[in-house]
């Protein structure tokens, strides 16, 4: 009765495991995001399984009586549109439910379009920090965007197209132009776009044709340089005691964060221990 987890190609229909393939043939159900997206990879390979839709709308509905097909010893895989379930996709609250049951989980590794892009970004690659997509809201991106700006590893997004020009305008306004970045699209389609430079050159890039803001995209921004962060952190102890006996914590850790480009709460929680 496992519950198997399939990364399927991001792109080309080709970057799909034996393994997974034989998965997909042996199983009594697979859940897919989209079945009539899914289909054209089951076609593809002469796979026959009937599949049911699981989707972020009908994941916790849904989730009850997959684990009962399961507890009467059904087989059934976990497939999204495209790359490893979970990451960034429906599965949590099933995966969650399924250990709970003491029912076994098996991953079926492949394709991630965030390692793919990783791999191949000459941006640092020993230590990430994924955030997902960022949320659709200028004023929470934003947030979010300076919540993870002075982090000394490479940040790892997902962007849509309609939104990737904002984003990058958004990245711009927090990071300033020297922070090296790689915005990495369609990874193993035709026209598979990868590209590391600075933030001015890509946002020319974006514009200079709309074509180029089309496909789902992996962005990857390079973590602050380590000296840069331990000097910030060095005048922050100097400046805020100062500040301090002018003004409020709050009011101090704001100014502060403008002086010196370190994130609002961390220069809060600095503060409120003087």
């Amino acid at each position: 009765m496992p519950l198997y987890i399939v990364a399927t190609p991001i792109g080309n229909l080709d970057d799909i495991t034996f393994r997974a393939i034989a998965t997909l043939k042996n199983v009594d159900v697979i859940l897919a995001e989209d079945t009539r997206h899914s289909k054209k990879l089951l076609n593809h390979y002469d796979i026959d399984t009937p599949m049911q839709a699981f989707h972020e709308h009908n994941e916790s509905a849904k989730t009850t009586d997959i684990v009962a097909q399961l507890l009467t010893g059904k087989n059934i895989a976990l497939i999204s549109d495209a790359g490893t379930p979970l990451i960034s996709d429906p599965g949590y609250v099933l995966v969650s439910e399924a250990k709970k049951a003491d029912i076994e989980v098996s991953p079926i590794p492949g394709a991630s379009a965030m390692i793919s892009a990783l791999s191949a970004s000459g941006i640092a690659s020993d230590h990430f920090s994924f955030v997902g997509f960022l949320p659709a809201k200028q004023t929470q991106r934003l947030k979010t965007i300076q919540l993870n700006a002075h982090l000394d590893e490479t940040l790892i997004l997902y962007e849509s197209p309609k939104r990737i020009l904002s984003c990058a305008n958004d990245l711009l306004q927090v990071l300033g132009d020297e922070r090296t970045v790689c915005f990495a699209k369609e990874i193993s389609k035709s026209f598979e776009t990868i590209k590391t430079d600075i933030l001015p050159n890509l946002i020319e890039y974006l514009t200079e044709d709309e074509n180029h803001q089309k496909g789902e995209f992996v962005i990857l921004i390079s973590g602050v340089d380590k000296n840069n962060k331990v000097d910030g952190e060095a005048q922050l102890g100097k400046i805020l005691p100062i500040l301090l006996t002018e003004m409020g914590a709050s009011k101090a850790a704001k100014l502060a964060a403008k002086i010196t480009g370190i994130d609002k709460k961390h220069c809060y929680q600095r503060a409120i221990k003087i």
